[in-house]
Protein backbone atom coordinates (compact mmCIF):
# COMPACT_ATOMS: atom_id res chain seq x y z
CA UNK A 1 0.00 0.00 0.00
CA UNK A 2 1.31 3.42 -0.98
CA UNK A 3 -0.21 6.78 -0.19
CA UNK A 4 -0.46 9.21 -3.12
CA UNK A 5 1.45 12.38 -2.25
CA UNK A 6 2.01 14.11 -5.62
CA UNK A 7 0.08 13.81 -8.88
CA UNK A 8 0.75 15.01 -12.40
CA UNK A 9 -2.43 15.58 -14.40
CA UNK A 10 -2.30 16.55 -18.08
CA UNK A 11 -5.18 15.30 -20.20
CA UNK A 12 -6.93 15.94 -23.51
CA UNK A 13 -10.31 14.68 -22.26
CA UNK A 14 -11.58 16.02 -18.94
CA UNK A 15 -14.83 14.06 -18.71
CA UNK A 16 -15.35 12.63 -15.19
CA UNK A 17 -11.99 14.00 -14.02
CA UNK A 18 -13.55 16.26 -11.36
CA UNK A 19 -14.25 13.48 -8.79
CA UNK A 20 -10.60 12.40 -8.88
CA UNK A 21 -9.40 15.98 -8.38
CA UNK A 22 -11.77 16.32 -5.42
CA UNK A 23 -10.44 13.11 -3.83
CA UNK A 24 -6.84 14.24 -4.31
CA UNK A 25 -7.66 17.59 -2.78
CA UNK A 26 -9.34 15.94 0.22
CA UNK A 27 -6.25 13.78 0.77
CA UNK A 28 -3.82 16.69 0.62
CA UNK A 29 -2.16 15.58 -2.62
CA UNK A 30 0.07 18.08 -4.40
CA UNK A 31 -1.14 18.47 -7.99
CA UNK A 32 0.99 19.52 -10.96
CA UNK A 33 -0.62 20.31 -14.29
CA UNK A 34 -0.37 22.09 -17.65
CA UNK A 35 -2.40 24.38 -19.87
CA UNK A 36 -6.10 23.60 -20.22
CA UNK A 37 -6.00 20.90 -17.55
CA UNK A 38 -4.51 23.35 -15.09
CA UNK A 39 -7.30 25.83 -15.80
CA UNK A 40 -9.89 23.09 -15.39
CA UNK A 41 -8.50 22.08 -11.98
CA UNK A 42 -8.33 25.70 -10.83
CA UNK A 43 -11.98 26.21 -11.82
CA UNK A 44 -12.83 23.31 -9.50
CA UNK A 45 -11.32 25.32 -6.65
CA UNK A 46 -8.36 22.99 -6.15
CA UNK A 47 -4.79 24.14 -5.68
CA UNK A 48 -2.49 23.28 -8.58
CA UNK A 49 1.14 23.99 -9.41
CA UNK A 50 1.99 24.75 -13.03
CA UNK A 51 4.55 22.38 -14.52
CA UNK A 52 6.46 25.37 -15.88
CA UNK A 53 6.86 26.71 -12.33
CA UNK A 54 8.47 23.39 -11.37
CA UNK A 55 10.73 23.13 -14.41
CA UNK A 56 11.38 26.87 -14.89
CA UNK A 57 10.61 26.31 -18.58
CA UNK A 58 7.46 27.47 -20.36
CA UNK A 59 5.56 25.36 -22.84
CA UNK A 60 7.51 25.82 -26.09
CA UNK A 61 7.36 24.97 -29.80
CA UNK A 62 3.63 25.51 -30.02
CA UNK A 63 2.94 23.11 -27.15
CA UNK A 64 5.10 20.30 -28.53
CA UNK A 65 7.35 20.49 -25.46
CA UNK A 66 5.66 20.92 -22.07
CA UNK A 67 6.52 18.07 -19.74
CA UNK A 68 9.75 16.74 -21.28
CA UNK A 69 12.05 17.74 -18.43
CA UNK A 70 14.22 15.91 -15.83
CA UNK A 71 12.23 17.36 -12.95
CA UNK A 72 9.11 15.68 -14.34
CA UNK A 73 10.60 12.40 -15.47
CA UNK A 74 12.91 12.21 -12.49
CA UNK A 75 9.88 12.62 -10.27
CA UNK A 76 8.12 9.75 -12.02
CA UNK A 77 11.02 7.35 -12.55
CA UNK A 78 12.82 7.56 -9.21
CA UNK A 79 12.78 4.33 -7.21
CA UNK A 80 11.61 4.63 -3.64
CA UNK A 81 13.86 1.82 -2.42
CA UNK A 82 16.98 3.11 -4.20
CA UNK A 83 19.16 5.30 -1.97
CA UNK A 84 21.03 6.87 -4.89
CA UNK A 85 17.76 7.79 -6.64
CA UNK A 86 16.43 9.39 -3.47
CA UNK A 87 19.66 11.30 -2.89
CA UNK A 88 19.61 12.67 -6.43
CA UNK A 89 16.02 13.86 -6.41
CA UNK A 90 16.73 15.60 -3.09
CA UNK A 91 19.88 17.19 -4.54
CA UNK A 92 18.08 18.55 -7.62
CA UNK A 93 14.82 19.50 -5.96
CA UNK A 94 12.76 16.93 -7.81
CA UNK A 95 9.35 16.06 -6.34
CA UNK A 96 8.28 12.45 -5.92
CA UNK A 97 5.36 11.99 -8.36
CA UNK A 98 3.45 8.82 -7.54
CA UNK A 99 0.28 9.36 -9.60
CA UNK A 100 0.24 10.28 -13.29
CA UNK A 101 -3.02 10.94 -15.10
CA UNK A 102 -2.32 11.43 -18.79
CA UNK A 103 -4.17 10.52 -21.96
CA UNK A 104 -3.08 10.68 -25.59
CA UNK A 105 -3.95 13.04 -28.41
CA UNK A 106 -6.82 11.58 -30.51
CA UNK A 107 -4.71 10.29 -33.39
CA UNK A 108 -7.15 7.64 -34.64
CA UNK A 109 -10.10 10.02 -34.51
CA UNK A 110 -8.16 12.64 -36.46
CA UNK A 111 -7.27 10.14 -39.18
CA UNK A 112 -10.89 8.95 -39.34
CA UNK A 113 -12.11 12.53 -39.71
CA UNK A 114 -10.26 12.88 -43.02
CA UNK A 115 -8.04 15.67 -41.71
CA UNK A 116 -5.05 16.97 -43.64
CA UNK A 117 -1.74 15.16 -43.21
CA UNK A 118 -0.12 17.87 -41.09
CA UNK A 119 -3.09 17.98 -38.71
CA UNK A 120 -2.73 14.22 -38.30
CA UNK A 121 1.01 14.53 -37.64
CA UNK A 122 0.34 17.08 -34.88
CA UNK A 123 -1.80 14.47 -33.13
CA UNK A 124 1.21 12.17 -32.71
CA UNK A 125 1.66 12.50 -28.97
CA UNK A 126 5.22 12.79 -27.65
CA UNK A 127 5.01 14.00 -24.07
CA UNK A 128 1.93 11.95 -23.25
CA UNK A 129 3.31 8.65 -24.52
CA UNK A 130 6.60 9.29 -22.73
CA UNK A 131 4.85 10.02 -19.42
CA UNK A 132 2.72 6.91 -19.76
CA UNK A 133 5.69 4.67 -20.45
CA UNK A 134 7.74 6.18 -17.65
CA UNK A 135 4.99 5.83 -15.04
CA UNK A 136 4.13 2.29 -16.18
CA UNK A 137 7.78 1.27 -16.02
CA UNK A 138 7.96 2.52 -12.44
CA UNK A 139 4.70 0.81 -11.40
CA UNK A 140 6.23 -0.22 -8.05
CA UNK A 141 6.01 3.41 -6.95
CA UNK A 142 3.70 5.12 -9.43
CA UNK A 143 0.10 4.63 -10.53
CA UNK A 144 -0.46 5.44 -14.21
CA UNK A 145 -3.95 6.39 -15.39
CA UNK A 146 -3.73 6.41 -19.18
CA UNK A 147 -7.32 6.82 -20.38
CA UNK A 148 -10.54 8.58 -19.37
CA UNK A 149 -12.15 5.11 -19.43
CA UNK A 150 -10.19 4.43 -16.21
CA UNK A 151 -11.30 7.50 -14.25
CA UNK A 152 -14.27 5.89 -12.49
CA UNK A 153 -12.20 2.91 -11.38
CA UNK A 154 -9.37 5.11 -10.09
CA UNK A 155 -11.82 7.29 -8.18
CA UNK A 156 -13.23 4.17 -6.54
CA UNK A 157 -9.76 2.92 -5.56
CA UNK A 158 -8.72 6.27 -4.07
CA UNK A 159 -12.01 6.57 -2.21
CA UNK A 160 -11.99 3.05 -0.77
CA UNK A 161 -8.30 3.15 0.17
CA UNK A 162 -8.18 6.71 1.55
CA UNK A 163 -5.96 8.12 -1.18
CA UNK A 164 -3.65 5.09 -1.40
CA UNK A 165 -3.03 2.38 -4.00
CA UNK A 166 -1.85 -1.21 -3.76
CA UNK A 167 0.94 -2.79 -5.77
CA UNK A 168 -1.56 -5.01 -7.57
CA UNK A 169 -3.49 -1.89 -8.63
CA UNK A 170 -0.37 -0.23 -9.95
CA UNK A 171 0.75 -3.30 -11.90
CA UNK A 172 -2.70 -3.78 -13.45
CA UNK A 173 -2.86 -0.14 -14.55
CA UNK A 174 0.67 -0.43 -15.95
CA UNK A 175 -0.52 -3.32 -18.13
CA UNK A 176 -3.45 -1.17 -19.29
CA UNK A 177 -1.01 1.63 -20.09
CA UNK A 178 1.20 -0.57 -22.27
CA UNK A 179 -1.93 -1.88 -23.99
CA UNK A 180 -2.90 1.69 -24.84
CA UNK A 181 0.60 2.77 -25.88
CA UNK A 182 1.20 -0.27 -28.10
CA UNK A 183 -2.19 0.21 -29.76
CA UNK A 184 -1.47 3.89 -30.32
CA UNK A 185 1.95 3.23 -31.86
CA UNK A 186 0.55 0.51 -34.12
CA UNK A 187 -2.09 2.89 -35.49
CA UNK A 188 0.55 5.55 -36.14
CA UNK A 189 2.73 2.99 -37.92
CA UNK A 190 -0.19 1.86 -40.08
CA UNK A 191 -0.92 5.44 -41.09
CA UNK A 192 2.66 6.34 -41.96
CA UNK A 193 3.35 3.03 -43.71
CA UNK A 194 0.24 3.39 -45.87
CA UNK A 195 1.01 7.05 -46.58
CA UNK A 196 4.48 6.29 -47.91
CA UNK A 197 4.70 7.30 -51.55
CA UNK A 198 6.33 4.11 -52.75
CA UNK A 199 5.62 0.90 -54.55
CA UNK A 200 3.74 -1.67 -52.47
CA UNK A 201 6.78 -3.90 -52.16
CA UNK A 202 8.79 -1.01 -50.68
CA UNK A 203 6.49 -0.60 -47.70
CA UNK A 204 7.66 -2.05 -44.41
CA UNK A 205 6.48 -5.70 -44.34
CA UNK A 206 5.30 -5.77 -40.72
CA UNK A 207 2.21 -7.50 -39.36
CA UNK A 208 0.62 -5.22 -36.77
CA UNK A 209 -2.99 -5.74 -35.84
CA UNK A 210 -4.28 -4.17 -32.66
CA UNK A 211 -7.78 -4.24 -31.23
CA UNK A 212 -8.46 -3.14 -27.66
CA UNK A 213 -12.09 -4.24 -27.50
CA UNK A 214 -12.63 -7.93 -26.69
CA UNK A 215 -15.70 -10.03 -26.02
CA UNK A 216 -15.47 -13.50 -24.54
CA UNK A 217 -17.79 -15.88 -26.36
CA UNK A 218 -19.66 -18.81 -24.87
CA UNK A 219 -17.13 -21.06 -26.61
CA UNK A 220 -15.33 -21.45 -29.94
CA UNK A 221 -16.33 -23.67 -32.84
CA UNK A 222 -17.03 -26.44 -30.31
CA UNK A 223 -17.88 -26.39 -26.60
CA UNK A 224 -14.43 -27.62 -25.57
CA UNK A 225 -12.76 -24.63 -27.31
CA UNK A 226 -12.62 -21.15 -25.81
CA UNK A 227 -13.42 -18.22 -28.09
CA UNK A 228 -13.02 -14.43 -28.11
CA UNK A 229 -14.08 -11.74 -30.58
CA UNK A 230 -11.76 -8.75 -30.85
CA UNK A 231 -13.53 -5.76 -32.32
CA UNK A 232 -16.54 -3.47 -31.94
CA UNK A 233 -19.60 -5.27 -33.27
CA UNK A 234 -21.70 -2.31 -32.21
CA UNK A 235 -19.98 -0.25 -34.91
CA UNK A 236 -21.48 -2.57 -37.50
CA UNK A 237 -24.74 -3.81 -36.00
CA UNK A 238 -27.41 -2.90 -33.52
CA UNK A 239 -28.60 -6.14 -31.94
CA UNK A 240 -32.34 -5.77 -31.53
CA UNK A 241 -33.18 -9.18 -30.09
CA UNK A 242 -31.89 -12.58 -29.13
CA UNK A 243 -29.08 -14.32 -27.31
CA UNK A 244 -25.43 -13.41 -27.60
CA UNK A 245 -23.71 -14.20 -30.87
CA UNK A 246 -21.55 -17.33 -30.80
CA UNK A 247 -18.26 -17.99 -32.56
CA UNK A 248 -20.03 -19.92 -35.34
CA UNK A 249 -22.75 -17.24 -35.60
CA UNK A 250 -20.07 -14.63 -36.20
CA UNK A 251 -18.34 -16.69 -38.89
CA UNK A 252 -21.67 -17.17 -40.67
CA UNK A 253 -22.63 -13.52 -40.26
CA UNK A 254 -19.35 -12.48 -41.87
CA UNK A 255 -20.00 -14.80 -44.83
CA UNK A 256 -23.58 -13.53 -45.12
CA UNK A 257 -22.53 -9.88 -45.19
CA UNK A 258 -19.87 -10.56 -47.83
CA UNK A 259 -22.39 -12.38 -50.04
CA UNK A 260 -25.27 -9.91 -49.80
CA UNK A 261 -22.92 -7.03 -50.63
CA UNK A 262 -22.76 -8.49 -54.14
CA UNK A 263 -26.37 -7.33 -54.57
CA UNK A 264 -26.79 -3.55 -54.06
CA UNK A 265 -30.20 -2.57 -52.71
CA UNK A 266 -30.72 -0.01 -55.46
CA UNK A 267 -30.59 -2.80 -58.05
CA UNK A 268 -33.51 -4.68 -56.48
CA UNK A 269 -34.45 -6.90 -53.57
CA UNK A 270 -32.11 -9.79 -52.72
CA UNK A 271 -32.19 -12.37 -49.95
CA UNK A 272 -29.70 -15.03 -48.88
CA UNK A 273 -29.81 -17.93 -46.43
CA UNK A 274 -26.52 -19.42 -45.25
CA UNK A 275 -25.45 -22.50 -43.32
CA UNK A 276 -21.83 -23.11 -42.33
CA UNK A 277 -20.73 -20.10 -44.43
CA UNK A 278 -22.24 -21.49 -47.67
CA UNK A 279 -25.42 -20.22 -49.29
CA UNK A 280 -28.28 -22.72 -49.31
CA UNK A 281 -30.64 -20.12 -50.74
CA UNK A 282 -30.14 -16.92 -52.72
CA UNK A 283 -32.71 -15.12 -54.82
CA UNK A 284 -33.71 -11.83 -56.34
CA UNK A 285 -37.34 -10.76 -56.11
CA UNK A 286 -39.93 -8.12 -56.90
CA UNK A 287 -39.79 -7.19 -53.21
CA UNK A 288 -38.05 -8.51 -50.11
CA UNK A 289 -40.84 -11.00 -49.31
CA UNK A 290 -40.69 -12.42 -52.83
CA UNK A 291 -36.89 -12.68 -52.63
CA UNK A 292 -37.12 -14.52 -49.29
CA UNK A 293 -39.75 -17.00 -50.51
CA UNK A 294 -37.62 -17.82 -53.56
CA UNK A 295 -34.45 -18.12 -51.45
CA UNK A 296 -36.17 -20.49 -49.02
CA UNK A 297 -37.41 -22.64 -51.91
CA UNK A 298 -33.80 -23.29 -52.95
CA UNK A 299 -33.26 -25.62 -49.97
CA UNK A 300 -35.88 -25.42 -47.21
CA UNK A 301 -34.23 -28.30 -45.35
CA UNK A 302 -30.81 -26.67 -44.94
CA UNK A 303 -32.42 -23.30 -44.14
CA UNK A 304 -33.43 -24.67 -40.73
CA UNK A 305 -31.22 -22.95 -38.14
CA UNK A 306 -29.58 -20.76 -40.76
CA UNK A 307 -28.43 -17.15 -41.00
CA UNK A 308 -30.77 -14.96 -43.05
CA UNK A 309 -29.76 -11.67 -44.64
CA UNK A 310 -31.59 -9.11 -46.76
CA UNK A 311 -30.31 -6.17 -48.76
CA UNK A 312 -33.48 -4.13 -48.14
CA UNK A 313 -35.66 -3.42 -45.08
CA UNK A 314 -37.72 -6.30 -43.72
CA UNK A 315 -41.44 -5.62 -44.17
CA UNK A 316 -44.26 -7.18 -42.20
CA UNK A 317 -45.15 -9.36 -45.19
CA UNK A 318 -41.58 -10.70 -45.29
CA UNK A 319 -41.45 -11.10 -41.51
CA UNK A 320 -44.64 -13.20 -41.53
CA UNK A 321 -42.89 -15.69 -43.82
CA UNK A 322 -39.58 -15.60 -41.97
CA UNK A 323 -41.34 -16.14 -38.63
CA UNK A 324 -42.47 -19.57 -39.80
CA UNK A 325 -38.85 -20.74 -40.00
CA UNK A 326 -36.53 -21.60 -37.12
CA UNK A 327 -33.43 -19.52 -37.83
CA UNK A 328 -30.49 -18.37 -35.75
CA UNK A 329 -29.93 -14.87 -37.14
CA UNK A 330 -31.82 -12.33 -39.26
CA UNK A 331 -29.85 -9.39 -40.69
CA UNK A 332 -31.18 -6.39 -42.61
CA UNK A 333 -30.44 -2.68 -43.07
CA UNK A 334 -33.66 -1.97 -41.12
CA UNK A 335 -36.92 -3.52 -39.95
CA UNK A 336 -40.40 -2.05 -40.16
CA UNK A 337 -41.76 -1.63 -36.62
CA UNK A 338 -44.50 -4.26 -36.99
CA UNK A 339 -42.08 -6.67 -38.67
CA UNK A 340 -39.60 -6.30 -35.81
CA UNK A 341 -42.29 -6.84 -33.20
CA UNK A 342 -43.32 -10.09 -34.89
CA UNK A 343 -39.76 -11.40 -35.28
CA UNK A 344 -39.07 -10.66 -31.62
CA UNK A 345 -41.72 -13.25 -30.84
CA UNK A 346 -38.93 -15.84 -30.61
CA UNK A 347 -36.75 -14.58 -27.79
CA UNK A 348 -33.56 -16.38 -28.83
CA UNK A 349 -33.72 -15.27 -32.46
CA UNK A 350 -30.82 -12.89 -33.06
CA UNK A 351 -31.92 -9.80 -34.98
CA UNK A 352 -29.21 -7.52 -36.31
CA UNK A 353 -29.81 -4.09 -37.77
CA UNK A 354 -26.84 -3.57 -40.06
CA UNK A 355 -25.25 -0.13 -40.15
CA UNK A 356 -23.82 1.49 -43.24
CA UNK A 357 -20.17 0.82 -42.50
CA UNK A 358 -17.53 -0.79 -44.69
CA UNK A 359 -15.54 -3.78 -43.48
CA UNK A 360 -11.75 -3.89 -43.76
CA UNK A 361 -9.99 -4.73 -47.00
CA UNK A 362 -7.50 -7.23 -45.57
CA UNK A 363 -8.12 -10.79 -44.37
CA UNK A 364 -6.00 -12.61 -41.79
CA UNK A 365 -5.73 -16.26 -40.90
CA UNK A 366 -3.48 -17.77 -38.27
CA UNK A 367 -1.85 -21.05 -39.22
CA UNK A 368 1.27 -23.09 -38.53
CA UNK A 369 3.65 -20.75 -36.71
CA UNK A 370 2.53 -17.56 -38.43
CA UNK A 371 -0.23 -15.54 -40.04
CA UNK A 372 -1.48 -15.34 -43.62
CA UNK A 373 -2.69 -11.97 -44.88
CA UNK A 374 -4.33 -11.15 -48.18
CA UNK A 375 -6.52 -8.57 -49.86
CA UNK A 376 -10.21 -9.45 -49.75
CA UNK A 377 -11.63 -10.80 -52.99
CA UNK A 378 -13.50 -7.66 -54.02
CA UNK A 379 -13.57 -8.41 -57.75
CA UNK A 380 -17.08 -8.84 -59.11
CA UNK A 381 -17.40 -9.58 -62.80
CA UNK A 382 -19.77 -7.65 -65.05
CA UNK A 383 -20.97 -8.34 -68.59
CA UNK A 384 -18.01 -6.33 -69.91
CA UNK A 385 -15.58 -8.77 -68.26
CA UNK A 386 -16.93 -11.82 -70.09
CA UNK A 387 -15.20 -13.38 -73.08
CA UNK A 388 -17.38 -15.65 -75.18
CA UNK A 389 -15.35 -18.81 -75.74
CA UNK A 390 -17.87 -20.74 -77.85
CA UNK A 391 -19.51 -20.29 -81.23
CA UNK A 392 -22.81 -19.72 -79.46
CA UNK A 393 -23.09 -16.60 -77.32
CA UNK A 394 -25.38 -16.55 -74.29
CA UNK A 395 -28.60 -14.55 -74.49
CA UNK A 396 -29.08 -11.43 -72.39
CA UNK A 397 -31.14 -13.35 -69.84
CA UNK A 398 -28.48 -16.07 -69.71
CA UNK A 399 -25.77 -13.46 -69.15
CA UNK A 400 -27.73 -12.10 -66.17
CA UNK A 401 -28.16 -15.63 -64.80
CA UNK A 402 -24.46 -16.39 -65.31
CA UNK A 403 -23.35 -13.27 -63.47
CA UNK A 404 -25.82 -14.05 -60.65
CA UNK A 405 -24.46 -17.60 -60.34
CA UNK A 406 -20.88 -16.36 -60.50
CA UNK A 407 -21.45 -14.03 -57.53
CA UNK A 408 -22.71 -16.92 -55.43
CA UNK A 409 -19.88 -19.18 -56.60
CA UNK A 410 -17.35 -16.59 -55.45
CA UNK A 411 -18.63 -16.99 -51.87
CA UNK A 412 -18.89 -20.80 -51.90
CA UNK A 413 -16.26 -23.15 -50.47
CA UNK A 414 -14.07 -24.64 -53.19
CA UNK A 415 -14.35 -26.85 -55.12
CA UNK A 416 -17.59 -25.10 -55.98
CA UNK A 417 -20.29 -25.43 -58.62
CA UNK A 418 -23.44 -23.31 -58.69
CA UNK A 419 -26.59 -23.98 -60.71
CA UNK A 420 -29.06 -21.13 -61.13
CA UNK A 421 -31.72 -19.57 -63.31
CA UNK A 422 -33.53 -16.24 -63.47
CA UNK A 423 -32.12 -14.78 -60.26
CA UNK A 424 -32.60 -17.90 -58.15
CA UNK A 425 -30.07 -20.38 -56.84
CA UNK A 426 -31.12 -23.92 -57.74
CA UNK A 427 -28.31 -25.72 -55.93
CA UNK A 428 -24.60 -25.65 -55.26
CA UNK A 429 -21.89 -28.23 -54.76
CA UNK A 430 -19.59 -27.04 -51.99
CA UNK A 431 -16.20 -27.93 -50.59
CA UNK A 432 -15.72 -31.08 -52.64
CA UNK A 433 -12.38 -32.68 -53.43
CA UNK A 434 -13.19 -32.81 -57.14
CA UNK A 435 -15.22 -30.52 -59.36
CA UNK A 436 -17.15 -33.50 -60.73
CA UNK A 437 -18.21 -34.38 -57.18
CA UNK A 438 -19.31 -30.77 -56.64
CA UNK A 439 -21.41 -30.86 -59.82
CA UNK A 440 -22.99 -34.20 -58.96
CA UNK A 441 -23.86 -32.86 -55.52
CA UNK A 442 -25.46 -29.76 -57.04
CA UNK A 443 -27.47 -31.76 -59.57
CA UNK A 444 -28.75 -34.17 -56.92
CA UNK A 445 -29.81 -31.33 -54.61
CA UNK A 446 -31.54 -29.38 -57.38
CA UNK A 447 -33.54 -32.44 -58.42
CA UNK A 448 -34.45 -33.28 -54.81
CA UNK A 449 -36.19 -29.90 -54.48
CA UNK A 450 -37.98 -30.17 -57.82
CA UNK A 451 -35.93 -27.77 -59.92
CA UNK A 452 -35.93 -28.32 -63.68
CA UNK A 453 -32.37 -27.80 -64.87
CA UNK A 454 -33.49 -27.34 -68.44
CA UNK A 455 -32.02 -24.02 -69.62
CA UNK A 456 -30.39 -23.33 -66.26
CA UNK A 457 -26.80 -22.05 -66.08
CA UNK A 458 -23.68 -23.33 -64.33
CA UNK A 459 -20.86 -21.41 -62.63
CA UNK A 460 -17.51 -22.84 -61.56
CA UNK A 461 -15.03 -21.16 -59.22
CA UNK A 462 -12.06 -22.46 -61.25
CA UNK A 463 -11.33 -23.89 -64.69
CA UNK A 464 -12.35 -27.32 -65.99
CA UNK A 465 -9.27 -29.49 -66.55
CA UNK A 466 -11.40 -31.92 -68.56
CA UNK A 467 -14.73 -31.70 -70.41
CA UNK A 468 -16.46 -34.09 -67.96
CA UNK A 469 -18.27 -31.33 -66.04
CA UNK A 470 -19.70 -29.58 -69.08
CA UNK A 471 -20.79 -32.96 -70.43
CA UNK A 472 -22.60 -33.83 -67.20
CA UNK A 473 -24.20 -30.38 -67.07
CA UNK A 474 -25.32 -30.43 -70.70
CA UNK A 475 -27.00 -33.82 -70.28
CA UNK A 476 -29.04 -32.31 -67.42
CA UNK A 477 -30.21 -29.42 -69.63
CA UNK A 478 -27.68 -26.72 -68.77
CA UNK A 479 -27.51 -24.21 -71.63
CA UNK A 480 -24.79 -21.78 -70.53
CA UNK A 481 -21.60 -21.98 -68.48
CA UNK A 482 -19.36 -19.39 -66.79
CA UNK A 483 -15.85 -20.22 -65.67
CA UNK A 484 -12.47 -18.47 -65.27
CA UNK A 485 -10.63 -20.44 -67.95
CA UNK A 486 -6.89 -20.92 -67.79
CA UNK A 487 -6.52 -24.68 -68.17
CA UNK A 488 -4.14 -26.00 -70.81
CA UNK A 489 -7.09 -28.15 -71.82
CA UNK A 490 -9.71 -25.39 -71.99
CA UNK A 491 -10.31 -26.20 -75.65
CA UNK A 492 -11.64 -29.67 -74.79
CA UNK A 493 -14.50 -28.12 -72.80
CA UNK A 494 -15.08 -25.47 -75.46
CA UNK A 495 -15.22 -28.11 -78.18
CA UNK A 496 -17.80 -30.13 -76.27
CA UNK A 497 -19.96 -27.01 -75.81
CA UNK A 498 -19.70 -26.17 -79.52
CA UNK A 499 -20.75 -29.69 -80.44
CA UNK A 500 -23.74 -29.62 -78.10
CA UNK A 501 -25.16 -26.11 -78.49
CA UNK A 502 -23.97 -24.81 -75.10
CA UNK A 503 -22.72 -21.25 -74.61
CA UNK A 504 -19.59 -20.74 -72.52
CA UNK A 505 -18.05 -17.52 -71.26
CA UNK A 506 -14.75 -17.04 -69.46
CA UNK A 507 -13.97 -14.37 -66.87
CA UNK A 508 -10.21 -14.76 -66.52
CA UNK A 509 -10.67 -14.48 -62.73
CA UNK A 510 -10.54 -17.43 -60.34
CA UNK A 511 -12.52 -17.25 -57.09
CA UNK A 512 -11.14 -19.99 -54.86
CA UNK A 513 -12.46 -19.84 -51.29
CA UNK A 514 -10.49 -22.15 -49.01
Amino acid sequence: MKKVESALISVFYKDNLAPIVKLLQENGVTIYSTGGTQSFIEELGAEVTAVEDLTSYPSILGGRVKTLHPKIFGGILNRGDNEQDQAQIAEFGIPNIDLVIVDLYPFEETVASGAEHQAIVEKVDIGGISLIRAAAKNYKDTLIVSSREQYDEVAQILSEKNGATELKDRMRFAAKAFDISSHYDAKIFDYFNSAVEAEEEEKIPAFKVTERSAKTLRYGENPHQSGTFYGELSDMFDQLNGKELSYNNLVDVDAAVSLIDEFPALEGAAFAILKHTNACGVALGSDIKDAYVKALACDPVSAFGGVLIANQPITLAAAEEIHKLFCEVVIAPSFDADALELLKGKKNRIILNRKDIATGGIQFKSLLNGVLAQDKDLKTETAEDLTVATEKAPSDSEVNALLFANKICKHTKSNAIVLAKDGQLFASGVGQTSRVDALNQAIAKAKSFGFDLSEAVMASDAFFPFPDCVELAQKEGIKAVIQPGGSIKDQLSVDYCNENDVAMVMTGVRHFKH
